[in-house]
């Protein structure tokens, strides 16, 4: 399986990753219900009538507790409204039953310079960054990531970052580490030499969180 994401230039990608749409869907269930309500969600994506590709899916242990995230790519819009109709039609949607106590499902568009994401081995902790924008903020953040990004993903391979699509003005962006240790001396190092953060991106950020989470056992990106 790769274990080097694919390069980032700051050119645009082909018309067709462009066009790739994400949803990262956030799951919450009670701490002691974590293995069953888990035990669900790989049937449910890869179920015959599912559509989209399973890209990751993790559980948190820094951050709020309870929670399972799952990234999955869709080929267009039109996909991706198919599968949110399939959930929202389900009595138990991922699977968890019982299990789940609250569902969020955010869909989102690449930067447009951004790969589409493939599955691999790239670390064993992943950091989610949630970043909510000022209105208009986008433009500036997206060209800002352009200019600054290249350099970074050379020394900390990105996975994606992406927009939301509804909702607030917002930005998710999710790396792989080897642990929390690298992801502190990486970042810090990062800033330290004036490789991050990208121009005019902090100055249109008005809140951010920040969500360590460890890759389930069937996850794809590990």
């Amino acid at each position: 399986m790769p274990t080097q994401p694919l390069p980032i230039t700051g050119d645009d990608v082909d018309a067709a990753d462009r066009a790739v749409r994400y949803e990262l869907a956030t799951l919450h269930f009670r701490l002691h219900r974590a293995d069953a309500a888990l035990d669900g969600i790989e049937p449910w994506v890869r179920a015959p009538e599912a559509g989209g590709e399973l890209l990751g899916c993790w559980y948190s242990e820094h951050g709020p507790l309870g929670r399972a995230y799952v990234l999955r790519a869709f080929d267009d819009d039109a996909a991706l409204a198919a599968e949110r109709e399939r959930a929202a039609r389900s009595p138990h949607p991922f699977g968890a039953g019982e299990h789940l106590t609250d569902l969020r499902m955010c869909g989102f568009a690449p930067f447009p310079f951004v790969p589409r994401v493939i599955p691999g081995q790239f670390g064993r902790v992943y950091e989610i960054r949630d970043y909510h924008l000022v209105p208009g903020g986008l433009p500036e953040t997206i060209d800002g990531w352009r200019q600054r990004l290249p350099g970074r993903h050379v020394v900390d391979p990105l996975t994606v970052v992406m927009y939301a699509l509804d909702g607030p003005a917002r930005i998710v962006h999710i790396w792989p580490f080897d642990s929390l240790d690298e992801r502190v001396t990486v970042r810090r190092e990062l800033y330290e030499s004036n490789r991050w953060p990208p121009p005019g991106g902090p100055e249109n950020i008005l809140g951010a969180e920040s969500i360590m989470a460890w890759p389930t056992a069937f996850s794809p990106l590990s």
